[in-house]
């Protein structure tokens, strides 16, 4: 299979515009935010799935909910985990089947992500 180069920057402007609102809202609720890093750590930890399979499961509900910060966080994540383009493209490939033509715009966006943070990874840089 070729490996698609895509140029595009979306993963990484997302979350560098995320980052200082995050940062903030962290400052006035950090209870809430370490209880909802419990809850993720809990979820993706390595089990019967490996967390690179729980990652592109959460970048296609991502893509389903048109949520493009999480498109991005689990872009980079299931990245980091050792996810490939090809299993991200499959993995939103099903989101087609299940929302239609809307996770067609958030797939390409997903996908894009995926590769630019595999691209990075492949340049020995720090995906994001």
């Amino acid at each position: 299979m070729t490996t698609t180069h895509v140029e595009h920057s979306h993963g990484k402007s997302v979350l560098q515009e995320l980052s200082p609102l995050h940062r903030s809202l962290r400052k006035a609720i950090p209870d809430v935010y370490q209880g909802f890093g419990a809850l993720s750590s809990a979820a993706f930890a390595d089990g019967a799935l490996a967390r690179r399979t729980k990652e592109l499961i959460a970048l296609a509900i991502g893509v389903v909910e048109g949520c493009d910060g999480c498109v991005a966080s689990h872009a980079q994540a299931a990245v980091r985990a050792g996810a490939t383009r090809q299993e991200a493209a499959e993995a939103i490939g099903v989101t087609f089947l299940m929302h239609g033509g809307p996770a067609t715009i958030h797939g390409a966006r997903a996908y894009a992500a995926v590769c630019e943070f595999a691209d990075a990874l492949d340049a020995d840089e720090t995906p994001a």
